[in-house]
């Protein structure tokens, strides 16, 4: 070996040190990063004319587990999922409000059944009278509240397709940006590792939203696929197109026109089916809140409203009703419909011959509602009926209900416990997924920068420095020993 080969060979050795020392610098500097894959240095041995000419930096490598990269998204989705759907259950249950609760509906029928209990003990109290009134009342009131309260979410949810709807056109033609981008660089030869960073970034907003898997194609770019078969991006990224509403009632459906499907490049989605190329993330969450769960809400409200309207309407109760009159809670004023239950709950009224703020009187409570004068004061029979009408077993006519006759306060209390389970299985599924994503992040930000072993690469890279620099020391007192000669 020569002097002037040493000299390239110590030469080399120290640009690949200092390369080297960059790069760790970079990766503890990149430490709490988000979306930073690791660099690694890639060498290999130079050569001229068959003998050895050094080292050769071949580039710099991102160093990312792709397998664990994939659970954690996967987990982002069903935590994502998961949530959506606690969350929903949580207001509606608060909305409800538990036995107990000042303003739940439980505690308004007690209130109800007590004062009609309290009127029929003391007929001829106005007082008496005027506070079951305003009972009955306050509990009209708090079914319409609930009902509002229901359809309320499902307008929350069509904001929320909205906005995440924006977020996913928007990041998904960035990464077909960035896509673009990384082909030009990598094409020339550049380093494109820092855009990488930043798609990676981009594909993790959008797989909590559409659950994603990503698939590598030539010159670093990469292809999402949706866990539904959806291709979102492959070239050109899709495009969902999604128009929301300024307001829902309950009779507003999909399929009745009232509210919009999702479009995808054009072609509607139906997230119902489980052919579904959306599937998986927040964003079916919600489409399943508006179109599913607060639906069957509703209906089941409605059914509570019904059952109320129903067990005072029947003329064996007040013998001053004609067939067909409203009873004591009415459908807007009127008799109820079998065929307008659809929104009942956020209709139903107390009727306004016992309501004094409508020019009513209370005293056609205790002698019924078609009386035309106050009758005996004494009289408590209708009032009774009205007390024993509200607790009598009774099979629910609609409603998600099994067929066991209930009194109106069970019929309540099934309602609550029904969305109760519900809310408990979500929270113990955002539990379950919460946690696996807990591990499944820890485990890639074990297998991301690991600034101890950074440390250690700096340490053997400052002796290959030093090593190498000590050669071309070596060398130049060489050529001095012979200049001298």
């Amino acid at each position: 070996m020569s002097v002037t080969t040493a000299l390239n060979n110590a030469l080399s050795g120290l640009t690949a040190a200092s390369k080297a020392a960059s790069m760790v610098s970079a990766n503890i500097a990149n430490a709490n990063t988000e979306g930073y894959g690791v660099r690694e240095m890639e060498l290999s041995s130079a050569s001229l004319g068959g003998q050895g000419a050094g080292v050769r930096v071949d580039g710099v490598s991102r160093s990312v587990d792709e397998r664990v990269l994939a659970d954690r998204r996967a987990a982002d989705a069903a935590f994502a999922n998961a949530a959506t759907q606690a969350s929903y259950y949580a207001s509606v249950e608060a909305a409800i409000g538990l036995p107990g609760d000042a303003g739940s509906l439980s505690s308004e029928l007690a209130k109800f059944d007590a004062a009609l209990i309290e009127a029929a003990s003391r007929p001829d109290s106005d007082a008496r009278l005027s506070s079951a009134v305003a009972a009955a009342d306050s509990l009209a009131t708090t079914l319409r509240d609930l009902s509002d309260g229901i359809q309320a979410e499902r307008l929350e949810a069509e904001k929320q397709i909205a906005s995440q709807v924006d977020v996913l056109n928007t990041s998904l033609s960035q990464i077909e940006d960035l896509n673009k981008e990384i082909q030009r660089q990598v094409s020339n030869g550049n380093d494109a590792l820092a855009l990488m960073d930043q798609r990676q970034l981009l594909i993790d907003q959008v797989a909590s939203i559409v659950p994603v898997n990503v698939v590598d194609r030539d010159f670093g770019q990469v292809a999402l696929i949706s866990d539904g078969g959806g291709v979102l991006l492959d070239g050109r990224a899709a495009e969902f197109v999604f128009e929301d509403v300024g307001a829902i009632v309950p009779d507003m459906t999909v399929e009745g026109g009232g509210l919009n499907y999702i479009e995808m490049n054009g072609n509607p989605v139906d997230t119902s089916t489980s052919i579904n190329p959306l599937k998986g993330g927040s964003l079916e969450a919600l489409f399943e809140v508006r179109d599913e769960l607060a639906v069957s809400a509703q209906q089941d409200v409605d059914a509570v409203a019904r059952d109320l309207i129903e067990r005072f309407a029947d003329p064996a109760i007040d013998p001053t009703l004609a067939p067909g009159d409203p009873g004591l809670f009415t459908d807007d004023g009127t008799a109820f419909d079998i065929s307008t239950e659809t929104g009942l709950a956020g209709r139903i009224s107390i009727n306004a011959l016992v309501d004094p703020d409508q020019g009513g009187e209370s005293w056609r409570l205790r002698a019924g509602l078609g009386a035309t004068s106050p009758g005996e004061a004494g009289a408590g029979t209708i009032l009774l009926s009205l007390s024993d009408a509200l607790n009598d077993p009774r099979v629910t006519s609609s409603g998600s209900f099994s067929s066991v006759p209930r009194s109106a306060s069970e019929l309540a209390s099934d309602f609550l416990s029904k969305i109760g389970t519900a809310r408990q299985a979500s929270d113990g599924e955002v539990a379950y997924t919460s946690a696996k994503w807990e591990a499944l992040r820890t485990l890639e930000l074990e297998r991301g920068v690991d600034t101890d072993q950074e440390l250690q690469k700096l340490l053997v890279i400052e002796d290959a420095y030093a090593a190498n620099a000590r050669v071309i020391q070596t060398v130049d007192e060489m050529l001095d020993l012979l200049l001298r000669i």
